[in-house]
């Protein structure tokens, strides 16, 4: 059961926590860039990515914090259905049980509610999300950073 007195923070994965663009340029299986256009369906592209620069201390920290209540709210693409086991195991791999029974994966992240979605992207429903949407990262799309670059700026927001 939520605990109704914590604010609640839903957390992507691709791109806040792990970093996709570098997994698939370093994947063996994106041989000379066959899924340049779609890193996200090589085969368990997902199980071994990198970590974003300082994003497992800092959602470490936010759980220390016992001020929230947070879950992993990420997108698995339809086509790669490794990607849903391969998302799992990855964030067990990095957080242990902290998120045991609190990884959501949805391609409509607008229809949860919550305080906080940590996302660096619009799509899926991010960008219709009710709750406050802190737009983290890089944009890839528009060369620029979003208005949370890194994990520091989402921890002076939050603690």
């Amino acid at each position: 059961m939520i605990n109704s007195t914590k604010q609640l923070i839903y957390i992507d994965m691709d791109g806040v926590l792990a970093d996709l663009a570098e997994g698939a340029k370093i994947n063996p299986l994106n041989k000379e860039g066959a899924f340049n256009d779609k890193p996200d369906e090589i085969p368990n592209v997902f199980r071994n990515l990198p970590e974003i620069p300082n994003a497992i201390l800092s959602v470490k920290t936010l759980l220390e914090s016992n001020k929230y209540d947070i879950f992993i709210l990420t997108t698995a693409p339809w086509d790669n259905p490794s990607a849903w086991i391969d998302k799992r195991l990855w964030i067990e791999e990095k957080f242990g049980d902290s998120f045991k029974k609190k990884l959501i994966i949805s391609h409509r992240k607008d229809l949860l509610n919550g305080d906080f979605l940590i996302d660096d992207r619009t799509a899926n429903g991010a960008g219709e999300f009710q709750g406050e949407h802190l737009h983290f990262g890089w944009d890839y799309v528009n060369k620029k950073f979003n208005q949370f670059k890194d994990w520091k700026s989402i921890l002076d927001k939050l603690i």
